[in-house]
Formats: C-alpha cells, sequence, structure tokens
C-alpha cells in the first residue's frame, strides 16, 4: 500500500480543504466533515475536556448527529461560537443545538429508545487502556454485583424512556470493561437476561468484551437467548502497550478463532475497531482476516486523543483526515461483498454518515 501523500496533502484545515479530499475518495463532504469533527475536536470558547453534542451540518439541516468531542482542543481547525455556530477556519460548517456532559453512567437509550446501552460494572473505574478516554469522565456509573442492583437500574432507566415503555427495547448492549475473568462474563449475563425478562424486555443481548474466548462459555450463553459477541479487539499492532493485560491476552491471531467459536454456538458475531492506532496495511490485513466470521457489521471508530500523551499513540499520518478517508475506502472493499452494513446509532465516533461506498445509508 503506498504511503500517506506527503507536504499539505492530507491536511485539512479549511472547508476548501475537506471538500478536495471528500472529491478525491468519492465521499460526501458531510462525511468527511464529520469524521475530521471527530478526530480534531473543537476549540470552544467555553471548553470543556470532552462534550456529548447534537450537531447539524449548514449542508444537511435535517439530519442531526449526535458527537462527542473535546471542546477544549486548542489546535483544532473548528472553532464553536456562543451563538453555536461551528466555523472550520473562517467557514461556517454547521450548528451545535445541544452540549451535555459526557459522563460515565449506568445507562442510555439509542435508536429512539430502541436500544440500550448497560455499564453494569462501572466503566469510568476502567483504567488499564492506553488510548481510552474514560479516566479523564466524570464518574456517575455504580458497580453492579446483585440483581437488585439491575433491577435498580432498569428502574430509573424507565424513567428516562421516551415512552416509558422498556418492551419497546430490542437490543441490550453491555458495554463495560471491568470483567476480567471469564466465569464474571457468563454469569452477568445469565442474570441480567432473568432481570430483563421481569421487566418483558426480550431483546438480543450484545457484549463488548475480550474476555469470552472458550467453547464452554459461549455454549453456556446459548440459553439466554439472542445474544451477539462485539469482540473488542481495539487494534491489531502494540497490543502489549496500547491494551491493559486482559484485552492484551488475546493475540491478533486467536480472534478468528474465537468469532468462530462463538458462530458455531448459534451466536452473533462482530467486533470493536479504533482507527487511528494501527498503519494502514495492519488494519487492512487485520479487517481482512476477521471478516469472514462476522454476522453484523464491525464497530469501526475515528481515534480521538484528548492529550498530548494520547496524540503520540497514533500510528504515522493518522493525525490527518485523508488516513481516516483511505481506511474508510480500504474497509468497504473488504465489507462490501458481505452486504453488512454501518448503522448510524451505534457509534459515535463512525467512518461513515451518509453513505458507504457509493450506497446511501441516510437521506440528507
Amino acid at each position: 500500500m503506498t504511503a500517506l501523500l506527503g507536504g499539505q496533502a492530507g491536511t485539512a484545515s479549511t472547508l476548501a480543504d475537506v471538500e478536495r479530499l471528500a472529491r478525491r475518495y468519492g465521499v460526501p463532504v458531510e462525511d468527511a466533515l464529520l469524521i475530521s469533527i471527530n478526530l480534531h475536536g473543537i476549540d470552544g470558547e467555553a471548553p470543556r475536556h470532552r462534550a456529548r453534542l447534537q450537531v447539524r451540518l449548514d449542508s444537511a439541516r435535517s439530519v442531526p448527529w449526535q458527537l462527542i468531542v473535546p471542546l477544549n482542543a486548542a489546535e483544532s481547525p473548528f472553532r464553536l461560537m456562543d451563538d453555536g455556530q461551528l466555523l472550520l477556519g473562517d467557514s461556517p460548517v454547521g450548528m451545535v443545538e445541544r452540549i451535555d456532559a459526557d459522563e460515565a453512567v449506568g445507562g442510555y437509550f439509542r435508536d429512539g429508545g430502541a436500544a440500550l446501552t448497560l455499564n453494569p460494572n462501572a466503566r469510568s473505574r476502567c483504567v488499564g487502556c492506553a488510548f481510552c478516554p474514560n479516566t479523564l469522565e466524570a464518574a456517575a456509573d455504580p458497580r453492579l454485583s446483585e440483581e437488585q442492583d439491575l433491577r435498580e437500574l432498569l428502574a430509573a432507566l424507565r424513567e428516562q424512556h421516551p415512552r416509558r415503555d422498556l418492551t419497546e427495547v430490542r437490543e441490550v448492549t453491555v458495554s463495560t470493561g471491568c470483567f476480567e475473568r471469564e466465569p464474571a462474563a457468563v454469569d452477568h449475563m445469565r442474570a441480567l437476561r432473568s432481570v430483563l425478562a421481569e421487566y418483558g424486555i426480550e431483546a438480543r443481548l450484545g457484549f463488548l468484551t475480550s474476555v469470552l474466548h472458550s467453547r464452554q462459555a459461549f455454549d453456556e450463553l446459548a440459553d439466554i437467548g439472542p445474544f451477539v459477541l462485539r469482540l473488542t479487539a481495539e487494534c491489531f499492532t502494540r497490543r502489549d502497550l496500547l491494551l491493559k493485560a486482559s484485552k492484551a491476552v488475546l493475540t491478533t491471531a486467536s480472534m478468528p478463532e474465537v468469532l468462530r467459536r462463538a458462530v458455531a454456538a448459534g451466536h452473533g458475531t462482530s467486533f470493536t475497531y479504533i482507527a487511528g492506532l494501527d498503519d494502514l496495511d495492519a488494519l487492512r490485513t487485520g479487517v481482512e482476516t476477521l471478516a469472514p466470521y462476522v454476522t453484523e457489521f464491525p464497530n469501526f471508530q475515528v481515534y480521538q486523543a484528548h492529550n498530548r500523551i494520547m496524540a503520540g499513540l497514533r500510528a504515522s499520518g493518522a493525525h490527518e483526515l485523508e488516513y481516516y478517508l483511505r481506511a474508510r475506502a480500504e474497509i468497504e472493499k473488504i465489507m462490501e461483498p458481505s452486504g453488512l452494513r454501518p448503522t448510524a446509532w451505534e457509534c459515535y465516533r463512525p467512518l461513515w454518515y451518509f453513505t458507504f461506498a457509493d450506497e446511501t445509508l441516510v437521506g440528507a
């Protein structure tokens, strides 16, 4: 694979730069802008370390997007004005309609209330991976160890549901970094299914984890109902450096076999991956290796560097928009034949917004 273009070729500090790169890689300028916001963060006049934003681009005002980015990114080409206007250089590109603190909480809804994400094991206390921003967040998420704790969390979330009806939930995803042992993870999923049944929730369960490995674990999970393993791959190189021990023990070479075991037990499969930590050759090779064993489109995220140390972990060229447009193109080549496609609500830092290859995902 050829290297990223040198000089100013990959730089996108103005709207004209973003438009030029969007044309070169055949993507909507809206997708390029949103990827770039995720990459660079925003220089806000009322700076916050990290916040959840609702953004509407000027060129596609009918579609709001939720982003989670730092608002104290002084070197970012994006600036947020007091009136909510978002500038790229001197050019207006959109409006920020809402800003919320990005706190680690026990749970939240997506997809209009049809999907529920749970952080039942104190995500904010997970301090292992070098690239993770969780240690920078305010902590409001409890460590839940008893079924009663799960009942209390669901009771609180029912009051937050758009229609206060948890039976509408079709997907429940456990997102946590604190299950260190496989038996504890299996036991928790069983307890969660039991409590969900009490609330009339018949949703598919998803689990973001790297501690489920064995055939025995997947066989035991077969009796909890629909389940999808979302393997937290994160990166394919430098795993000992970048990942905490419970993730690093899962080698790149063993990932396909873990996914294969899950499929053989009747489960759905996917994986999470952070674009920007590997060079593009490693990204392409790793995704090609895992793609035959997934039943859901993987969660590909733009790497966000929240400080200079985190910025130093990027792969060569991954500080530029062009790296992510090339990564997007490589992944499309690999995943397009599968028929699997990204879903907007599943990821806050995706590589796809309005289109995937030549296919429309969301109407502008």
